[in-house]
């Protein structure tokens, strides 16, 4: 019997790759997190995708941008170098809505912030070009997908060029990339150069040449800079065409050069996803992190399951139909409970296993059968305004998945944390689903993403209408009164999405007075590429519709908006005292039952007075319990 092979981390020094026997590197991955060998991890995963297929793959975490050396640590590698600036775009990384930079960088060392450049990709990639000269530069992680095309900044509040351009690179790969890496790489081994490698899906290449005559023409750089109908019609063109089936090649104009993408890449196979996330990952940080105190962001996933990749939710504020795709492409159960086995074996496990999911925990395979033959559909979403009669929406598959992995030995809880669709679970005609994760998988809390109540708000989000989020309340409250458990859902909500004004922030901030619940988990909504939402927020129209949308901009009603959902905190009284008074709603201002906030005269003698919501809003529909502090407060089924 052969000994079992322990995972060893990837090397980091030239000491490292002594020890390996190695002269030189056939691949550098350049990353702007710190190093982490676990498939949550974009870089783990495309760096055990390479050593899979043979090649010698070296990482500079958080390279000194401002020293040239710090990327010359490992030596010049014989085929390319990756460069990838995260897990996160950086500047989402490095700033809050309010452009307020942030203190703590979870995917840093000891979460200390500052560790990586703003614009990283472009950044590095530079930077790689002085340390090596002609060395084929390969961009991508999220920031490189995100911003592929001529994109709206927030931070900067312009447009910028593709950061294919900016970055110099010669090859951008976008998506989750396994499949066109390799291609690439093999391409790159087999002696073509890098501008000659052309027509890989999922790849993007800059273009210099002749336009082919079969690809779709966009409008140019200068056209979506200058006009901004010609940008939300840019944006909605490659939004339809992100599909592995039917999806074109596009060409973008930047002056004397352009960017052409190819079509992305197919969805992998099953089988080629157990493969992925049965590589030899480490599962956490490099132990050089271990005297700063690790690496925050392991904290979430060392010890939970990516079981699916891919959304077709269709939330305009998500980007994944530009990255991961709307084909949901899902792990075998043996590979999950495989994986599960071994989890238990670490000293550090507890029993629980924190979450079994990936964008949304209840999409485990695509929406109906047709995707994996002509494609999602490019003229509606598979649930928005509601689900698609073809949608085949069945959780039993799920339901005995979980069941395997909570009878696993050692294995105490499984919960489901990385959120579900509640309109796809209602729309299983089987309804067992619901008493199973209230039974089995929740502790105490349940998050939901409602985001807003206002159903004029959630036309603009692509999310199910009020009255939908208002049933699975009631299924929720109903099953959890049957098990006799004290179970509560948490409400993602969302403040200044296009399309909100004060009158939809008041309208959410009624709904939350009514159901009696004190919302901590908001949201202010930040323009982040390669969403549908941000193209709103730029253009002030619906790329759908071309319709004119309102949208909140100045820093001042996003704070109004935000302090309206949070009205009870007492911090906020000014904020809310003006908006329902430019709003001209001074009726919710007074000691009414309906009132959100007592009169300014009250509020001097008592800072720490709010207008209650009345009995029968709060203690009829909500529940008397102690919150975490100890402190007793009124929450409804919507707030645990």
């Amino acid at each position: 019997m052969s000994p079992i092979k322990i995972p060893q981390f990837l090397p980091i020094t030239k000491k490292d790759m002594k020890k390996r026997g190695w002269e030189e590197l056939d691949f550098l991955l350049i990353t702007g997190d710190a190093y982490v060998d676990h498939p949550s991890f974009g870089i783990a995963i495309i760096s055990r995708v390479l050593e899979k297929h043979g090649y010698k793959v070296g990482i500079i975490a958080q390279p000194n941008w401002r020293d040239v050396q710090a990327f010359q640590v490992l030596g010049r590698p014989r085929l390319a170098c990756l460069v990838s600036g995260g897990n996160l775009d950086s500047m989402v990384n490095h700033y809050t809505a309010a452009k307020k930079r942030r203190h703590r960088d979870v995917y840093s060392p000891g979460g200390k912030a500052g560790l990586r450049p703003d614009h990283a990709t472009i950044v590095y990639a530079n930077k790689v070009r002085e340390a090596f000269p002609g060395l084929p530069v390969i961009i991508g992680g999220i920031e490189g997908s995100l911003r592929r095309f001529a994109h709206y900044d927030f931070w900067n509040d312009k447009v910028k060029r593709s950061v294919l351009l900016d970055s110099q690179g010669d090859l951008l790969v976008f998506g989750m990339g396994e499949k066109s890496i390799v291609e690439v790489a093999n391409a790159l081994k087999d002696g073509i150069p890098i501008d000659a490698i052309q027509g890989v899906r999922g790849t993007m290449v800059p273009w210099k040449k002749d336009i082919p005559e079969e690809v779709i023409q966009l409008p140019s750089y200068q056209d979506v800079v200058e006009d901004k109908r010609n940008y939300a019609e840019s944006f909605w063109v490659q939004y339809n065409q992100q599909d592995p089936y039917y999806g074109k090649t596009m060409y973008q104009s930047h002056g004397h050069e352009g960017i052409i993408q190819y079509p992305p890449a197919y969805p992998l196979t099953q089988s080629e996803m157990d493969g992925v996330y049965a590589l030899p990952y480490v599962g956490t940080y490099h132990p050089v992190y271990e005297e700063a105190g690790g690496v925050p962001a392991i904290e979430e996933v060392e010890f939970s399951l990516v079981s699916s990749r891919g959304c077709y939710g269709g939330c305009s504020f998500c980007a994944l139909t530009f990255h991961q795709g709307r084909i949901v492409q899902g792990r075998s159960a043996e590979s999950i409970v495989r994986e599960a086995e071994q989890l238990t074996w670490s000293p550090r496990f507890k029993g629980y296993i924190h979450d079994v999911g990936g964008p949304t925990a209840n999409f485990r395979r695509p929406a109906c059968k047709a995707q994996l033959k002509r494609g999602a559909c490019s003229n509606k979403q598979c649930l928005f305004p509601s689900p698609c009669a073809k949608a085949d929406v069945d959780h039993t598959e799920y339901i005995e998945l979980l069941r395997r992995l909570r009878s696993l030995p050692k294995v105490k809880k499984v919960f489901v944390r990385s959120g579900i669709r509640y309109d796809a679970v209602l729309a299983d005609k089987n309804t067992s689903f619901l008493r199973e994760l209230c039974e089995h998988h929740v502790s105490g809390q349940l998050k939901v993403a409602p985001e807003h109540i206002s159903d004029k708000v959630l036309k603009r989000m692509g999310k199910p209408g009020k009255k939908v989020y208002e049933r699975f309340v009631d299924e929720f409250k109903s099953i959890n009164e049957t098990l006799g458990k004290k179970q509560y859902l948490v409400p993602y909500l969302m403040s200044s999405h296009p399309g909100s004004g004060l009158r939809e922030a008041i309208e959410l901030a009624e709904y939350v007075r009514d159901m009696g619940v004190n919302p901590e988990q908001v949201q202010d909504f930040i323009p982040t590429p390669g969403s549908l939402s941000t193209c709103m927020y730029y253009t002030g129209l619906d790329p759908r519709t071309m319709e004119k949308v309102y949208v909140p901009r100045t820093m001042e009603e996003k704070a109004m908006q935000r302090a309206l959902i949070q009205y009870r905190n007492p911090k906020n009284y000014d904020l809310v005292e003006k908006a329902l008074k430019l709003a001209h709603r001074e009726d919710l201002i007074g000691y009414g039952s309906q009132c959100l906030i007592r009169p300014r005269s009250q509020h001097k003698r008592n800072p720490g007075s709010i207008a209650k919501s009345s009995p029968s809003a709060s203690l009829s529909r909500g529940k008397k319990r102690t919150d975490v502090k100890g402190k007793s407060r009124v929450k409804s089924r919507h707030k645990g």
